[in-house]
This record gives C-alpha cells, sequence and structure tokens, in this order.
C-alpha cells in the first residue's frame, strides 16, 4: 500500500481534483443552491448558502486522509465545479459521493472526475471495492457510476435527503471492484 497523500492533487484530461479551500465557498454555494442538484443528495440542505459551504469545507479540512477524502472539482476556466468525496461507512467500506452544478450536467465532468478519484483511491489506499448509491429519481448518475465502473448490486437502500426534507428516498446501491 502506498503512503498517504496529505494533500493529494489528481489531474484528469480536463479537470484536477483537490483539497477544498475557503476560497471555493461562495463558487461551491452558488452551484449547490440548486434545488435539483440538492436534492439528489443526502446531506445537503436547501436552500444552500455561503455558511453551509464553509461549514462543509472546514469538516472537510477535518477529515481523517487515510479514512476519508474530499475533493473539489476544479475546472481550469470554470473553477470549483462540483465535489466528490471517499466516505467511511460501518464496517470499514468507504462509499463514493459527488455532485456537480447544473450548468456543467452533460458534459462529462462527473465521469471523468469519478473514474480519477477511483484510480487515485486504488493506488493511495490499496482499495478494491468502492461502493455509491444513486437516488432511483436520478438515473443521470446511475448512468456516471456505470460509465466509472460501478455494476448495480440489486440492493435498495432507503436514504434520506436533507433537501428533500429528511424524507426516505429508494438508493440503488452499485459497487466498483479494481
Amino acid at each position: 500500500m502506498c503512503a498517504i497523500e496529505l494533500e493529494p492533487v489528481i489531474t484528469t484530461q480536463r479537470l484536477r481534483l483537490r483539497k477544498p479551500r475557503r476560497s471555493d465557498a461562495a463558487q461551491l454555494a452558488t452551484y449547490a443552491n440548486d434545488f435539483d442538484v440538492a436534492r439528489m443528495t443526502t446531506a445537503m440542505p436547501y436552500p444552500y448558502g455561503v455558511e453551509h459551504a464553509e461549514g462543509f469545507l472546514e469538516k472537510a479540512s477535518e477529515a481523517d486522509p487515510a479514512n476519508e477524502a474530499v475533493f473539489v472539482i476544479d475546472h481550469p476556466e470554470h473553477g470549483a465545479i462540483g465535489v466528490l468525496g471517499f466516505h467511511a461507512k460501518d464496517g470499514g467500506e468507504r462509499e463514493m459521493g459527488y455532485w456537480i452544478g447544473r450548468p456543467h450536467w452533460g458534459e462529462g465532468f462527473a465521469t471523468e472526475a469519478a473514474q480519477g478519484a477511483l484510480v487515485w483511491a486504488h493506488q493511495a489506499w490499496g482499495r478494491r471495492y468502492m461502493r455509491a448509491g444513486h437516488f432511483a429519481d436520478n438515473p443521470a448518475s446511475g448512468q456516471v457510476l456505470c460509465k466509472a465502473g460501478f455494476l448495480y448490486t440489486g440492493d435498495v437502500e432507503l436514504r434520506s435527503s436533507v433537501a428533500r426534507g429528511g424524507r426516505a428516498t429508494p438508493t440503488r446501491m452499485m459497487v466498483w471492484l479494481a
């Protein structure tokens, strides 16, 4: 297993995935303050203000790099366009989640970021297994995950979404194997 980089940077063809910075707060808040973005996440409230982004960035800075990683998805012309993270779950499993601002939907950035991040997780953490899920009413996220190499497990979990008022929403679970 490789040593864990404390501030890794993942470079893909069109993007850089890097450590979040305080200066990202305003732009992330602008993209996240979109109900159609927020409702497809479990933890993002709506409306979403700069104070929410600042709190998120503070929490991300406290993550243990041996167990969790949070990256800002940075485009050279547009700056911070979204976030991708790996979060520790019960039993030592890690789960990947992401979001992209609406102006950048359909451009392949989410897939590109996920593919680059999974290579990093395999190389830096020695991970050969990763979980992810998407709300059943978000098939576009399922397509992103499939293109990144995830497969459906057949399991559906009920997960709540803060933006949806905490309502339990069917979540289709997926797995990636290196």
